[in-house]
């Protein structure tokens, strides 16, 4: 991967009143000084090695490691072993945690993300670490896109930081969740706020209904540093490990009130 180092700067402090996926940084190139958030992927993935520096050196995110983590563990109570699993990452950006699961010698994995600048970033950082790469929009999936995913007989979902903020909508993480086979395994994290009461939103009353009905059997709830603000605050999350039961319909979805 190219080693470039970039010249990065934080805002002032009261930038950090903005919510998390309105969070920004600037970057100086030469003589221009580029304003981008940290939700711009695009303009992130672009640049080789800027959301590695700014991600997981700078702000020391180890949510991959985390998530992958709790998914070992959760298969480890069962009879199965971690690379009988063919996972599907959901928001695999540039392959962050597809190389945390590579490390544990995973069966086949399938990278799904919606911008193709995440996919180019993993063909060029990372060649040849998803068996598949799928950019899809899984709120709209076509029947031909539906069926070559689930021709990879995906046993195993896996999502890391791209839930709640609008990256991934609640429907999108039902599609991909409907995917995986019965008695598959989830491993995904989320925002501590997403499992309070007082959080609205629809997908933190997404996440919370479905911990609490018969389509998900929980394994893990383990809270952790996700990573560091921009002024060195950090920021918990909730890691998850469990097992699928059967599918959601459509009509658990739609008793939430989620738009389509």
């Amino acid at each position: 991967m190219n080693k470039k180092r970039y010249r990065i700067q934080f805002p002032p402090t009261d930038a950090t009143t903005l919510g998390q996926d309105e969070v920004y940084v600037y970057l100086r190139e030469g003589d221009e000084k580029h304003t981008i958030r940290l939700h711009d992927y695009d303009q992130l993935y672009a640049r080789p090695g800027l959301y590695e520096q700014l991600v997981y050196d700078r702000l020391q995110c180890q949510s991959p490691s985390v998530v992958v983590d709790v998914l070992t563990y959760s298969v480890s109570q069962s009879q199965q072993t971690v690379n009988e699993l063919r996972v599907l990452d959901l928001g695999a950006g540039n392959g962050m945690v597809g190389a945390e699961l590579s490390k544990h010698g995973i069966a086949r994995l399938i990278g799904v993300d919606i911008i193709p600048e995440a996919r180019e970033a993993t063909e060029r950082d990372r060649p040849g670490l998803y068996d598949a790469y799928y950019v899809s929009d899984f709120t709209a999936l076509t029947d031909e896109e539906r069926k070559d995913i689930i021709s990879w007989s995906p046993d195993c979902l896996i999502s890391v930081a791209a839930l709640g903020f609008g990256d991934i909508p609640p429907r999108a993480f039902i599609e991909a969740f409907n995917i995986i086979a019965h008695d598959g395994w989830l491993a995904f994290n989320v925002k501590e706020t997403f499992l309070d009461k007082q959080d609205d939103s629809g997908f933190s009353r997404l996440i919370r209904e479905l911990l609490f009905s018969t389509y998900l059997d929980l394994y893990v709830l383990k809270r952790y540093r996700h990573r560091l603000s921009i002024d060195g605050q950090p920021l918990y999350y909730f890691a998850l490990g469990g097992r699928k039961h059967a599918n959601v319909p459509d009509a658990f979805i739609d008793a939430l009130g989620l738009p389509a």
